[in-house]
């Protein structure tokens, strides 16, 4: 693993012109670093949290972003360590911070039998859900209005995760279904790898853990907007068919998946559109409402209007919820209210 910065050597404790500042999830390539573009030209400081420091850096000379506007940092979501412990660098650094945006997500769609945490978590929902859902926890209490306007955290979600859409019916492998939480109920180690304990199916995996994030952003709504104003948003941008998250699906998909979804669904939507639309919902005054799940239709129409999408009965089952952040932080060692 490669060694981090302190934040005290990575950047200043005082920022010039004192920009508002976002950590970034996986923001070394994709949406994220697209995110981290759209916001750096809106004037804030991005804390790019990522698992590949060179590639991160790298990425962002490509897109012209201004090193004086970023920050480099090593997170690695699949382990609780490294989650623990970046959130412990960024608190000892002294900046504010403004907003949070749990993007990174790692889909094995290729795998047969499950690949393991340092925990023994499967990696899909180690990553994509108990890494975003302890890094919130941790950075929950850091959050600090601006000029304002509340904090925000904002968790991508997918259309393959909500079976109110028809991305979300699609039955390959499988659609999103957490069951009744068998699976981490039986404490969610080898043998057990889904968490409706069902047998392994990496694609179901990567939706599931999916529909975590966005039932987890809708509880931490419930539970905390109140009392500290943070506002909880969830967001599809659209089918972004060209990311680096389909790195390791079938090469033939890799091809195929891009020329369907522009010429067949027309579902197709550009990185560089979809950075612009999460910079939206983390800055732009129209998203101040917390509790919504932000979608633009699937569509790469510039201009496009954004509205609250439903989520699925599965999202909003509060009682199912409920167990599930109970269950979910016992997974990373958390006493939470």
């Amino acid at each position: 693993m490669q060694s981090a910065l302190p934040f005290s050597e990575s950047f200043p404790y005082v920022q010039p012109n004192h920009k508002p500042t976002v950590i970034i999830t996986g923001a070394s390539s994709g949406v994220g670093l697209y995110a981290t573009k759209a916001l750096v030209d809106r004037g804030w400081f991005v804390v790019m949290a990522c698992r590949d420091l060179a590639k991160a850096r790298a990425a962002a000379a490509a897109l012209d972003i201004p090193s004086g506007s970023i920050a480099l940092e090593l997170i690695d979501l699949g382990a609780q360590t490294s989650v623990r412990e970046f959130a412990a660098r960024f608190k000892a650094g002294g900046l504010p911070l403004h907003a949070l945006v749990c993007n990174a997500a790692v889909y094995l769609p290729l795998l047969k039998q499950p690949s393991r945490s340092p925990e023994g978590y499967e990696i899909s929902v180690a990553t994509n859900h108990f890494g975003h859902f302890l890094l919130s926890h941790l950075l929950l209490p850091s959050l600090t209005p601006l000029n304002g306007q509340a904090p925000r955290l904002i968790t991508l979600g997918t259309v393959t995760a909500n079976s109110e859409e028809f991305g979300g019916k699609v039955p390959i492998p499988a659609p999103a279904d957490l069951g009744d939480l068998q699976g981490l109920e039986a404490g969610f180690r080898e043998p057990v790898a889904m968490i409706d304990g069902k047998a392994f199916k990496a694609g179901k995996a990567y939706k599931d853990s999916k529909l975590c994030n966005m039932i987890m952003n809708r509880e931490f709504h419930r539970r905390h907007h109140a009392s500290t104003g943070v506002v909880f948003n969830t967001l599809y941008p659209g089918c972004v068919a060209e990311t680096a998250l389909f790195r390791y699906a079938p090469k033939l998909f890799q091809k195929f998946f891009p020329w369907f979804q522009k010429n067949i669904t027309k579902g197709y939507v550009s990185q560089p559109l979809a950075g612009e639309r999460v910079g939206q919902v983390v800055a732009d005054p129209q998203f101040a409402q917390s509790g919504v799940h932000w979608s633009w239709g699937n569509r790469q129409r510039e201009g496009a209007t954004p509205f609250a999408q439903a989520l699925s009965p599965k999202a909003n089952d509060t009682a199912r919820a409920s167990r599930l952040w109970d269950l979910s932080a016992a997974m990373v060692a958390l006493e939470t209210a």
